[in-house]
C-alpha cells in the first residue's frame, strides 16, 4: 500500500510545480470531497430515503437547497482559492514541502490529532464570538439561514466568517509546516466531519456513537435550533469545549417541534403546538396569535410582548415566554 502511495506522489511531482500542487491541487481536492460528501444527503432529504435517521422531520425547500450550492461556488472561487494562493508563501516560509520521502502513518496521525485539538480551541472562541449581538446580526446570521441543515451548510458562511473561522483551521498545520500530503489528509478529514456535523441525520454508524468526546450532527444540529442568545454547543469537533466553559445544551432545557411555528414555553418548559385555522403568523401578524394554542387558548385580552430575533421571536404573554420561529421556509402556504 505504502509503495502505491508513493508511486502516485512520484507522478504528482514530477508533473506539476509545488505552487500547482498546493494551491490547485489543493482546491480540486476540497471540492471533490466536499461535495462529494454533502451532496447525497440533499438527495436524501428530497427523496425521504433513512428519515427514521433524521434528526429534524422539517425539509428544505429545492430552492434553497439550490441557493446554497450557488453562494457555496461563488464562496470557493472567490475567497477561498484566493486565499490558498495568498497563504501559500507563508506555508513555504514555515517549511511544508512536498518532495519524498512521505512522511510516517504516525508522523500524520499524530499531526492530525494536535491539528483537531487546535482547531477546536479556536473555533470555539471565534464561534462564540460570532455569537455576540451585533457579529450574529451582521455576519453569522448567515450561516444560521439553515434552521434545519444539511451536509452543504457546513460552510454555507459570509465571506467574513470563512476568513474569521477558517484561521482556525489553518493555524495548526502553519504552525508545524507539514509535508503536503499531511495538509492534504487533514483537509480531508476536516471536510468530512464538519459535512457530518451538519447533514441532519444521526445513524446508527455515525461517529459519535463511537468517538468519547466526538459532538457530530446531533451535537451540532441542536445548535442550529437554538435561538442565538440562548445558544450553545459552540465546538466545532469535541464537546469538552462546552462541557468546560458551561456551553453545553442539552435537549432537556428546550423542546423543539420541528414544522410547528411555536417551539417552547420558556418558564415551564413546555411544548407549543400550532392550530392552524387557516392562517399564518408572520413577522407582521402576531396579533393573530389566538389561533396558537400554548396548552391553552390565548385570547386577544391578554398582554403581548415581542422581541425579534432574526428569524425567531420570541414573545411575551402575561408571565410566559415563548419562542416563535418564523422562517419564511417553515410556513404552509
Amino acid at each position: 500500500m505504502a509503495s502505491i502511495i508513493e508511486s502516485g506522489w512520484t507522478y504528482l511531482i514530477t508533473n506539476f510545480s509545488d505552487f500547482q500542487l498546493a494551491c490547485l491541487g489543493s482546491f480540486l481536492l476540497h471540492e471533490s470531497v466536499f461535495f462529494l460528501s454533502g451532496l447525497p444527503f440533499i438527495y436524501l432529504e428530497r427523496a425521504g430515503w433513512l428519515n427514521k435517521y433524521k434528526i429534524q422531520m422539517k425539509n428544505n425547500t429545492n430552492e434553497a437547497q439550490n441557493k446554497c450550492i450557488t453562494r457555496l461556488l461563488l464562496y470557493h472561487f472567490c475567497v477561498n482559492l484566493p486565499v490558498m494562493i495568498a497563504s501559500y508563501p507563508v506555508f513555504r516560509f514555515m517549511g511544508m514541502r512536498s518532495s519524498l520521502p512521505l512522511p510516517s502513518w504516525k508522523v500524520m496521525s499524530t499531526q492530525i490529532i494536535f491539528y483537531f485539538i487546535v482547531e477546536d480551541f479556536i473555533f470555539y472562541w471565534g464561534h462564540r464570538i460570532l455569537h455576540t449581538k451585533w457579529l450574529y446580526k451582521h455576519v453569522h446570521s448567515v450561516h444560521h439561514e439553515y434552521a434545519t441543515p444539511f451536509g452543504l451548510t457546513s460552510e454555507y458562511a459570509h465571506p467574513a466568517e470563512i476568513l474569521f473561522l477558517g484561521f482556525a483551521t489553518i493555524f495548526g498545520p502553519a504552525i508545524t509546516g507539514p509535508h503536503l500530503i499531511t495538509l492534504w489528509l487533514w483537509m480531508v478529514v476536516r471536510v468530512l466531519e464538519t459535512v457530518e456535523a451538519h447533514c441532519g441525520y444521526h445513524f446508527p454508524w455515525s461517529p459519535s456513537n463511537f468517538l468519547p468526546l466526538y459532538g457530530g450532527s446531533d451535537f451540532h444540529d441542536y445548535h442550529h435550533r437554538l435561538i442565538y442568545t440562548k445558544s450553545g454547543n459552540y465546538s466545532s469537533t469535541f464537546v469538552y469545549m462546552d462541557w468546560l466553559f458551561g456551553t453545553d445544551r442539552e435537549k432537556s432545557e428546550h423542546h423543539f417541534m420541528s414544522g410547528f411555528v411555536a417551539y417552547e414555553r420558556i418558564d415551564h418548559r413546555q411544548k407549543g403546538r400550532r392550530e392552524n385555522n387557516g392562517g399564518v403568523i408572520g413577522d407582521e401578524g402576531i396579533e393573530a396569535i389566538s389561533t396558537l394554542q400554548f396548552g391553552h387558548l390565548i385570547n386577544s385580552s391578554q398582554t403581548i410582548e415581542q422581541h425579534d430575533m432574526m428569524n425567531m421571536k420570541i414573545i411575551k404573554i402575561d408571565s410566559s415566554e415563548y419562542i416563535l420561529d418564523l422562517s419564511p421556509s417553515l410556513f404552509i402556504p
